[in-house]
């Protein structure tokens, strides 16, 4: 599975003053902890004003490309910004996000083609959050009927499924599971992508939470989430699921994780 880390994200307060304040230090630090904790891509949202997102997050590229070789995941709704970063990106990042939303398709969706490594697609329109599966499935159809229709294939294509607080909505992650078990059927080759964090949202002790649907994710085929590497309770769930699920050849990820002494050990 790809671990996209989190935490470069300016709308989280200590992130969003650095870049402000242009802190190289603090960003690259940031950068090269997740990447040793095991990332496989850094997720780069500036979290800044349109007029100056740009700048920002083209700044966020450079900053972070110059202390990792890890691929980006470009993370914006601003057209001009990605467009920007993109053009700065030392390899074909991800992009996130498109979704249903007609501006989102026909601003965005043209700059994936042939210059990124895919594109996380949220499950929502220009109707809103949709409240359960066949809503969701509903978008999911137009989307993809778009992204095959712009040359993208669908192994390029990370289906969100829109992972909502379990706190405030108790069906939240079913919906989110039954939603990429039915997908995963009618399209074999999608992938699937979810922002971890949001399930625990309101809740004491979230990476419990966290880890526990992590799991039944991975189950139904989870091929990546934007997460915190740095939480070793997570990644020691991440990897030991792999390994029961047949999806770590050898164990190699799980023993080398062992090894480098990056795994949680049970009290």
């Amino acid at each position: 599975m790809l671990i996209i880390a989190e935490k470069i994200n300016g709308t989280l307060k200590k992130v969003g003053q650095a870049v402000l304040d242009r802190d190289t230090a603090f960003i690259q630090d940031l950068a090269r902890r997740q990447a040793e904790a095991g990332a496989d891509f850094i997720d780069v949202n500036a979290g800044t004003p349109a007029t100056r997102e740009a700048d920002d997050l083209v700044w966020l590229v450079e900053t972070v490309q110059a202390v990792t070789d890890l691929p980006l995941c470009l993370d914006s709704a601003n057209p001009k910004a990605l467009a920007a970063a993109l053009e700065r990106a030392a390899r074909p990042p991800l992009i996130n996000s498109i979704s249903g939303e007609e501006s989102r398709l026909t601003e965005i969706l043209p700059l994936v083609p042939g210059r990124t490594a895919g594109v996380i697609a949220m499950l929502l329109d220009d109707t809103g959050m949709p409240k359960g599966v066949e809503d969701r499935l509903r978008v999911a159809h137009k989307i993809l009927e778009r992204t095959r229709a712009a040359g993208i294939p669908d192994e390029q294509v990370y289906v969100d499924p829109l992972v909502m607080a379990v706190a405030t909505q108790q069906n939240g992650a079913l919906v989110a599971l039954e939603t990429m078990r039915t997908l995963r059927a009618q399209y074999p080759a999608v992938r699937f992508s979810v922002g971890l964090s949001n399930v625990s949202f309101g809740l004491p002790l979230r990476s419990l939470v966290n880890q526990a649907f992590l799991t039944l994710a991975l189950y139904e085929g989870l091929d990546a989430a934007i997460m915190d590497p740095l939480d070793r309770g997570v990644m020691s769930a991440l990897l030991a699921t792999e390994v029961v699920l047949g999806r770590d050849r050898f164990c190699r990820r799980y023993t080398g994780a062992y090894r480098a002494g990056r795994l949680c050990r049970p009290q």
